[in-house]
C-alpha cells in the first residue's frame, strides 16, 4: 500500500451547485495530509455562466482542478480526465452525480483506479433524470466496490435496484460547528438589515427555488397563519427557476409583505440569526445540509420527513418533524413551535451538542478516510 492514498473527487454541476459542494469543499480541507493527497475536479460547462465553485475553493486550502467541457456530451473531456488521473498518480476515484458516477465506472475499466460513489438523492424533476439517468445510475452503482449513501432511505433504494448491502455504506451528511455558530449579539444587525423588525417573528428557508423545497406548501402555511400570528415573517434565501412564481403566490394569497425573498446569498451562517425558526418544507431530500446548518446555529427546527431528515434531527429531540406535501401540517408545526419558546430553547440546545459530535465535519472525514484505507486494502475491492 502506497505512503499516501492519492482520491480524485470528482463532479459535475451547474451554477453555484448545493449541499454536496460543502461536503466536498470543506471535507477536502479536512483531509489527514500525511496519509491522503485530495484532488478536487469540477466538470465545468462552457455554457454555465454563473458556474461558482472555482471562487469558493479559492478561499480553500485545497488541490482544485476544472474539465471544461463544451456541452453536456463532449466526449474530449474523456482524455483530460485520464490524463489527469495520470499525472496525479491517482488510486481511488470518487464520484458524486450520475454523470461522474459513470466517468469514475469507466476509468476504472481502463486505468487501476478504483471507483468510490457517494449517492447524495435524486432530487431532479425532469423526464431524462427521472426515467433513464436515475434507473441507468441506480443499476451502475450496484457494479461499484463501494457507494456512500447519505441517508439509510437512499440506502435502502439503492439495494432495490440491487446493490449489495454489505457495499453500501450510510455516512450523515456534516457541518464545521465552528463555522456555524450563534452569536447572540449579531442578532439585532442581521435582522435590520434584512428589514426585520424587534417584536417580528422569522421563519426562514434556506435552499434553491425549486419544486422539490415545496416552497409554495410554505407560503400556503404562512398565508393561512398570518390571521393568527400577525408578527409572522418568512425570509426564503437562495434563487431558482420558481422565484417569480413563488413571488407571484406570496401576492396573491396577500402574504407578499410578510415575504423576503433574499436571493441567492454567501453569508448563509449569518443570516441564521435573523431566524426564530428554520423551515425545512421539502417534498425529497438526500440528507439536508440546511436542517445541518440550523442545528450549528441553534436555530429550532420544524421539518418535513423527508431523506435522511430524522436521522440527523430525531423528532422532538431535535426538531418538530411533520409530514411532507401537507400544507395544513407544516402550519401546525410552525404554530406548535411559536406557542412553545422553552420547547423551542430545549430542541436547539440538543441539536447544537449533536453536530458537536457525531455530526461533525472531522468526525465525518475521519469515517470516509476509513473507508478509502479499506478500498486500498482490498477488503472491499473486488
Amino acid at each position: 500500500m502506497p505512503d499516501r492514498i492519492r482520491v480524485l473527487e470528482l463532479r459535475s454541476v451547474w451554477g453555484t451547485g448545493g449541499g454536496p459542494e460543502k461536503t466536498i469543499l470543506i471535507g477536502t480541507e479536512r483531509a489527514t495530509r500525511s496519509r491522503f493527497a485530495v484532488t478536487v475536479c469540477y466538470i465545468r460547462d462552457a455554457r454555465d455562466r454563473v458556474f461558482g465553485i472555482d471562487k469558493r475553493a479559492s478561499a480553500l486550502d485545497i488541490d482544485y482542478v476544472e474539465v471544461r467541457e463544451r456541452h453536456s456530451f463532449d466526449r474530449s473531456i474523456w482524455g483530460a480526465l485520464k490524463a489527469l488521473v495520470r499525472e496525479r498518480q491517482i488510486d481511488i476515484v470518487h464520484s458524486h452525480d450520475y454523470k461522474t458516477d459513470l466517468l469514475a465506472y469507466l476509468l476504472s475499466r481502463r486505468t487501476n483506479v478504483i471507483p468510490l460513489a457517494t449517492s447524495h438523492g435524486w432530487a431532479g424533476s425532469s423526464v431524462r433524470e427521472r426515467f433513464v439517468y436515475y434507473p441507468v445510475e441506480k443499476r451502475l452503482l450496484a457494479r461499484f466496490p463501494r457507494v456512500i449513501a447519505v441517508s439509510s432511505r437512499i440506502k435502502a433504494e439503492l439495494v432495490e435496484r440491487g446493490a449489495d448491502a454489505a457495499r453500501v455504506t450510510v455516512l450523515l451528511n456534516s457541518i464545521d460547528p465552528d463555522a456555524f455558530r450563534r452569536r447572540p449579539d449579531r442578532v439585532a444587525a442581521i435582522r435590520a438589515e434584512i428589514g426585520i423588525q424587534p417584536d417580528e417573528f422569522v421563519i426562514g428557508a434556506v435552499g434553491r427555488l425549486e419544486k422539490e423545497k415545496r416552497y409554495d406548501l410554505l407560503i400556503d402555511a404562512l398565508a393561512a397563519l398570518a390571521p393568527k400570528h400577525p408578527q409572522l415573517r418568512l425570509a426564503l434565501v437562495g434563487d431558482g427557476t420558481l422565484a417569480g412564481a413563488l413571488g407571484d403566490q406570496a401576492r396573491r394569497l396577500g402574504v407578499s409583505e410578510a415575504c423576503r425573498f433574499l436571493g441567492h446569498r454567501l453569508d448563509i451562517a449569518s443570516l441564521y440569526h435573523a431566524f426564530d425558526l428554520f423551515v425545512q418544507s421539502s417534498e425529497t431530500e438526500g440528507t439536508p445540509n440546511a436542517v445541518l446548518e440550523a442545528m450549528a446555529m441553534e436555530t429550532p427546527i420544524v421539518a418535513t420527513d423527508v431523506g435522511g431528515t430524522r436521522e440527523l434531527a430525531a423528532p422532538d429531540v431535535h426538531a418538530i418533524i411533520v409530514p411532507p406535501l401537507d400544507a395544513e401540517a407544516l402550519a401546525a408545526g410552525v404554530d406548535r413551535a411559536i406557542a412553545d419558546p422553552a420547547g423551542r430553547a430545549s430542541r436547539a440546545a440538543a441539536a447544537r451538542r449533536r453536530v458537536e459530535t457525531d455530526l461533525s465535519f472531522d468526525t465525518r472525514t475521519r469515517r470516509l478516510e476509513a473507508i478509502y484505507e479499506e478500498l486500498m486494502s482490498g477488503v472491499l475491492h473486488a
